[in-house]
């Protein structure tokens, strides 16, 4: 065989034998990572059986952020860490649309609405007027207040992608998330058997309160299987408000910064609805049409919400394990203070909001 590229021969092209290759050492990078979290599971799961109250998830992410704090994770275990944390948590969700029908998401999204859209005008209000009065950066005020009021960091991810915010600036605000998102974890479930919720009202008040999917899932799938069911609805629900709330920042953007090479301002930019959309919330409805179509038989929703605490105890395990409390310090004082006004306020909100209209 000539060699490549000596002699003006064309570069050889791989057998199609070798696209296998490929995948298996992809599988190859994510294992130490995935076998990392799925040992932290497996810890948190025995735990979590002798603690019941606590939960599988909660221990797996203490567990993880102990670990972590006492020796990083090598770089080797990163990416399976980051596709446990991300994908299958993902996936987790998707499981649980397969135990739910189109009636029940509807019936949950109609029943919620009041409270769901109250809070989130409450936290957008409360984020502008405290962000001011903190004196924080514009940006920084609008990451964390969007973060809280909608979907946590896939919220400032979407929103970095329109206003275009320092790197600084997202990374004081997704560490100032991250945080709370922690002390929710943590304190939900046990705040709400002391407020004597029932699953209906603890998966509102989850759903609505707290900020990313993550946290949702995890604290409410400590309160009970009803719980999570009910939070997953009204949390993805209130995620499908980063479409009008960024394609109103884009437009709010475009009319104040003018477009050098043009004599009016720059009509805004709107971003791709695959950027607003997380593709799962997709997977979760077809999940659900799988099960309102009869094609999931009621004897596996038992065995299927299993399969889900696993993965959802898997995905809070790997985020445990990969989370750095140094870039947490370096959000610095004010954006924690906004970010706790609002994590207090936005938790009250749902809980009077409820009260209100008769949901609890």
């Amino acid at each position: 065989m000539p060699a490549i590229g000596e002699s003006g021969t064309a570069p050889v092209v791989e057998p199609p034998s070798s696209l296998p290759a490929r995948g298996s050492g992809r599988a190859r990078s994510l294992l130490p990572g995935v076998a990392a979290a799925a040992t932290v599971a497996t810890v948190a799961t025995v735990a979590g059986g002798l603690v019941p109250v606590v939960g599988a998830p909660v221990i797996a992410i203490v567990i993880g952020i102990v670990v972590a704090a006492w020796r990083r994770p090598s770089d080797r275990l990163q990416p399976g860490l980051a596709f446990t944390g991300k994908k299958v948590l993902q996936a987790s969700i998707m499981v649980l649309g397969l135990g739910l029908s189109f009636h029940q998401v509807l019936s949950t999204g109609e029943r919620s609405l009041p409270v769901l859209v109250g809070t989130l005008v409450i936290a957008l209000g409360v984020a502008w007027a405290a962000g001011r009065a903190l004196r924080l950066p514009g940006d920084v005020t609008t990451l964390v207040g969007v973060g809280t009021a909608i979907c946590g960091a896939s919220a400032i991810a979407a929103t970095d992608a329109v206003i275009g915010a320092d790197e600084a600036d997202v990374s004081y605000a997704v560490g100032t998330i991250f945080t709370f998102n922690i002390v929710a974890v943590l304190a939900y479930p046990s705040l709400g058997h002391a407020f004597g919720l029932s699953q209906h009202a603890f998966g509102l008040w989850a759903g609505t309160a707290i900020n990313d999917v993550s946290s949702v899932v995890a604290a409410s799938t400590v309160y009970g299987h009803a719980a999570a069911s009910y939070a997953v609805v009204v949390k993805l629900s209130r995620t499908l408000a980063i479409i009008p709330i960024g394609l109103g920042l884009a437009a709010l953007r475009g009319r104040r910064k003018a477009d050098p090479d043009a004599t009016p301002a720059a009509p805004a930019t709107r971003p791709a609805l695959r950027h607003l959309l997380p593709l799962f919330v997709l997977g979760f409805v077809a999940a659900v049409a799988l099960d309102t179509a009869g094609l999931v038989p009621d004897s596996w929703h038992p065995g299927l919400s299993d399969v889900a605490t696993w993965m959802i105890t898997a995905a809070l395990a790997a985020i445990g394990l990969s989370t750095r409390l140094d870039r947490i310090r370096t959000a610095g004082a004010r954006p924690l203070l906004l970010g706790a006004i609002l994590w207090a306020t936005v938790g009250g909100a749902s809980l009077l909001l409820q009260t209100a209209t008769g949901s609890i």
